[in-house]
C-alpha cells in the first residue's frame, strides 16, 4: 500500500515561504504520480489548496493562486508545496493526498507566528 509523509518545518515567521514535502513511500510509489494539498484550519474544515496532475499541469484555490505551488521531484518521490508571503491565517495542518483521495498522509502542523 502506498504512504504518504509530510514534512516541513512546524513554525514559519509571518511573510515567509513555507514549503512542505510529501514523500511517497512503500507500494508502487510510481503509480502516485497526481498530488493534492490540502489544509484544516485550527476549528475549521477542510480546504483543498491545490492539485498536480500527472501532466504537470497545477491548479490551485483561486484565493491562494500566485501564492502556491506544487513541483515534483521524480527521483525522490517527492511532491513539494511552496506557499509564499504567509500569515497567521495560514496555520494550518497540511494534508497531502493522492489523486483520488483513496490516499492521505498524517498530516503537519504548521503555525505560522513570530
Amino acid at each position: 500500500q502506498v504512504q504518504l509523509q509530510e514534512s516541513g518545518p512546524g513554525l514559519v515567521k509571518p511573510s515567509q515561504t513555507l514549503s512542505l514535502t510529501c514523500t511517497v513511500s512503500s507500494g508502487s510509489t510510481t503509480s502516485v504520480n497526481s498530488i493534492h494539498w490540502i489544509r484544516q484550519p485550527p476549528g475549521k474544515g477542510l480546504e483543498w489548496m491545490g492539485r498536480r496532475a500527472s501532466s504537470g499541469n497545477t491548479y490551485y484555490r483561486p484565493g491562494l493562486r500566485g501564492r502556491t505551488s506544487i513541483s515534483r521531484d521524480t527521483a525522490k518521490n517527492q511532491f513539494t508545496l511552496q506557499l509564499t508571503s504567509v500569515s497567521p491565517e495560514d496555520t494550518a495542518v497540511y494534508y497531502c493526498a493522492s489523486r483520488y483521495l483513496e490516499v492521505w498522509g498524517q498530516g503537519t502542523l504548521v503555525t505560522v507566528s513570530s
